[in-house]
C-alpha cells in the first residue's frame, strides 16, 4: 500500500469517524505508526481529519439551530444545549472523541453557537491527545 494512500485513508476515516458515521479511525492510525515507526505525522493527519469532521458536525448543528431560532419560540433542545455547556463549560469538549457522547457534545456546541475558535481549541486538544496516546501505546512507549 502506498504511503500517500495510507495517509489519505487515515484522514478520510478520521474525518468520517468524527461525524455521525459509525467508523473507527484507530486501525489506519495503528497501521501507519507500526509501519512507519513514527508518531508525529500519523497523529497530525488523524487529528486534522477528526477535527475537520467535528467541525462539519458543529456547523450542521449551528445552521440547524439558526433555522429553528427563526421560529417564535426557541426549540427546547437549543435551551438544553446551552444549559449543558454552561454547566460543564468548554473543557467538556475534551471528550469530543468519545463515541456517541462526543458527537452529542460537538452538536450541542454548534447549537449553542459556541465561538468557533474556542470550539476548535478544545476539540483539537482532546482529539490530538487521544491520537497521541494511541500512537505511543502502539510503539510501547508507556
Amino acid at each position: 500500500m502506498s504511503l500517500a494512500y495510507s495517509y489519505g485513508t487515515l484522514f478520510f476515516w478520521s474525518f468520517l469517524a468524527a461525524t455521525v458515521v459509525p467508523m473507527s479511525s484507530e486501525p489506519p492510525l495503528i497501521y501507519l505508526v507500526t509501519v512507519q515507526r513514527a508518531i508525529v505525522l500519523p497523529v497530525l493527519v488523524g487529528t486534522l481529519g477528526n477535527v475537520l469532521g467535528a467541525c462539519t458536525t458543529y456547523w450542521v448543528a449551528r445552521r440547524a439551530a439558526g433555522a429553528l431560532a427563526k421560529r417564535k419560540k426557541p426549540a427546547r433542545g437549543q435551551k438544553q444545549a446551552t444549559r449543558i455547556l454552561q454547566r460543564y463549560g468548554q473543557p467538556a469538549l475534551l471528550l469530543s472523541w468519545v463515541p456517541v457522547l462526543g458527537d452529542a457534545l460537538v452538536a450541542l456546541a454548534g447549537a449553542a453557537k459556541m465561538r468557533f475558535g474556542v470550539f476548535c481549541f478544545w476539540v483539537t486538544l482532546g482529539k490530538g491527545l487521544r491520537y497521541l496516546v494511541i500512537a505511543l501505546a502502539t510503539l510501547n512507549f508507556f
